[in-house]
């Protein structure tokens, strides 16, 4: 049974998902523990130019030996997921990697109408403690909660009954908004207070039901008094509530002790992960993969993984989940595959990083990480397109007073010239000098052609002119229904601006800039390539027209000829001899006679 990590050059790699992800020492200890809305720009980050990290990050990276990483369903059960290892673990950076500040508590104070508190000093004696929380955006998400659901009062003042009596206080601005119930001037009683206190202690400490069922309660006493605002007010404590409690899978009360395990395979391998849930958290998780015997179907692999998995883990989980239904069930636990509702949210969380252990496998086996250059980033950055601009594709016109008119595109595959998607064009359909009819003809041919033959479509096209190039480009785009799902801009020559459809103001990118070098390269490289074939046809035009005018010689010998040796002056180089191999003595003769007669 293997569970590779990965290492620094498989970043590379890693989903643009988010999750956890966790450095491991030489000796195979996890040392730091983070969270990631995306995981593969969060841990890439780490092993940029060391210059821009602090000294702690610095000694941190100078230990990793390897990684691995969890995907999450989103950016809060990451979080929640981070926290849990993080107490599992106590990974060593995860406090150096700190502000050198302890972890926040929740407080509710040891006074008369208590106040509740977030503090990072735990004095004994001074009230009652909740956490600490390794996350301060949990702990804040706990304090916003209990402010919608209850009104505690925020003040410091001293509220003994002899200085409430005395009217030693007034009610300030939150009694006006009703975040306050005015207690320091005896507007509420001690123990109408002290039952939301009690609630609250409740909800901070994860006990939710029987919160939600004194609301419950309280809304349909108000209901049956024909007092519907203080009902509908209830209603929407409880719907807070609901959120807060199904706002993640990740930590979930109702599920207690369970392991989850799924598999996916293919001839050769199985890959199998394992989360471990503990009082309603996810606790573990791995990925392994087993290697496939003749005949062995995926129930005798995954039955033989859930053994192992929950020795190594330690788990006397009496409930295991599974993506495929398992024969039997076990004396040490029960087997179950669930259909719907969280549990199977769980199984589907531990697929998606089954499935991903295995693609990154085949990635791994079948490609080596391509390096993306800055220009491609800082092009997306300036030009706001939703997609890194892999692949760019740039059009250009070419004619002489309206002779011979070519047209050419180029293709660039992450940033550099991929010469065998080039394409050239002949104008079809267009007399005359015009540059706006002809690249409107050759973008609709180019993706007419990609579409009906399903090839990539560019996350990028570069049109080499001005608002009039484009705008016929962008014709074409419409007519095929492709305009909105391929971004589209032209550059112009004299001042080197970036025009976008139907935009009048156009965009300038610094001079300097590695993406304007690009764009430039793109269109440099399209007028060449332009160029060059008119050249070509204006030639070849030029030799079929003489040829042609040859008795005795046919278009079929004109075009070997052409193909061959382009010239009049490259076949009298080249000798009867040489010619006569390819189009036969008698051919030969006619065409150097023709020769000789031209030179006298």
């Amino acid at each position: 049974m293997k569970s590779e990590r990965y290492t620094v050059q498989d970043v590379a790699l890693f989903p643009k998902e988010p999750g956890i992800y966790k450095f491991y020492n030489e000796s195979g200890d996890i040392i730091y523990v983070g969270k990631a809305k995306n995981l593969k720009s969060r841990v890439s980050s780490y092993f940029q130019k060391s210059k821009n990290l602090s000294g702690k990050t610095r000694k941190l990276v100078s230990e990793i030996k390897s990684i691995d990483f969890t995907l999450s369903s989103s950016e809060f059960d990451a979080l929640l997921l981070e926290n849990n290892l993080i107490k599992a673990n106590q990974p060593k950076y995860n406090i150096l990697l700190k502000d050198d500040k302890t972890y926040p508590y929740i407080c509710i104070l040891k006074e008369r109408f208590p106040r509740i508190i977030s503090t990072r000093n735990f004095i004994p004696g001074k009230g009652e403690y909740f956490g600490p929380f390794s996350s301060v955006v949990a702990m804040k998400n706990v304090l916003q909660l209990l402010t919608k659901l209850y009104t505690i009062r925020t003040c410091n003042f001293n509220l003994s009954a002899e200085n409430v009596q005395n009217g030693k206080f007034k009610v300030c601005l939150e009694y006006h908004i009703k975040n306050c119930l005015g207690p320091c001037e005896g507007l509420q009683e001690e123990a109408d207070y002290n039952k939301d206190i009690r609630l609250a202690r409740d909800v901070i400490k994860g006990n939710l039901n029987e919160v939600k069922t004194f609301f419950e309660s309280e809304m349909n006493e108000f209901a049956m008094a024909l007092n519907f605002e203080k009902a509908q007010q209830s209603k929407e404590k409880l719907d807070l509530l609901e959120k807060y409690k199904v706002k993640s899978i990740v930590v979930n009360p109702k599920i207690l002790d369970t392991d989850v395990f799924t598999i996916t395979s293919d001839e050769a391998t199985a890959y199998i992960n394992y989360l471990k849930i503990k009082k309603g958290s996810i606790v573990f998780s791995r990925t392994v993969e087993l290697k496939r015997k003749l005949e062995e179907t995926d129930e005798t692999i995954l039955i033989h993984a859930i053994y192992q998995l929950r020795d190594l883990a330690k788990s006397q989980s009496p409930d295991v989940f599974t993506n495929i239904e398992m024969p039997g069930i076990s004396e040490q636990f029960k087997l179950s595959t669930p259909q719907i509702g969280d549990k199977r949210k769980l199984v589907e969380l531990s697929l998606k990083n089954a499935i991903q252990y295995k693609r990154d496998k085949f990635l791994k086996a079948t490609e080596t990480p391509k390096r993306v250059p800055e220009s491609i980033i800082q092009l997306q950055e300036y030009l706001k397109l939703r997609t890194l601009p892999d692949r760019i594709e740039c059009f250009d016109n070419s004619n002489i007073q309206g002779t011979n008119p070519v047209s050419s595109m180029v293709c660039f595959i992450n940033g550099k010239p991929a010469k065998k998607e080039y394409r050239h064009y002949k104008v079809k359909t267009v007399e005359g000098p015009n540059d706006f009819a002809s690249m409107k003809e050759v973008v609709y041919r180019r993706y007419k052609r990609v579409k009906e033959e399903q090839t990539p479509f560019p996350q990028l096209i570069v049109i080499d002119g001005g608002k009039g190039q484009l705008s016929s480009a962008v014709a074409a785009l419409k007519q095929l229904k492709l305009y909105t799902e391929i971004p589209i801009i032209g550059i112009a020559k004299r001042l080197e601006e970036i025009y976008y459809p139907e935009d009048p103001i156009p965009l300038h990118i610094s001079k300097k800039s590695p993406a304007l070098k690009l764009i430039q390269h793109l269109r440099d490289e399209a007028h060449r390539f332009a160029i060059n074939f008119h050249r070509d046809q204006r030639s070849k035009n030029a030799f079929n027209f003489e040829l042609e005018g040859i008795r005795g010689i046919g278009q079929k010998t004109v075009d070997e000829l052409m193909l061959k040796y382009k010239t009049l002056k490259r076949i009298q180089e080249a000798g009867p001899e040489a010619v006569a191999d390819l189009i036969g003595l008698h051919k030969t003769k006619i065409v150097f006679d023709y020769i000789h007669k031209k030179k006298a």
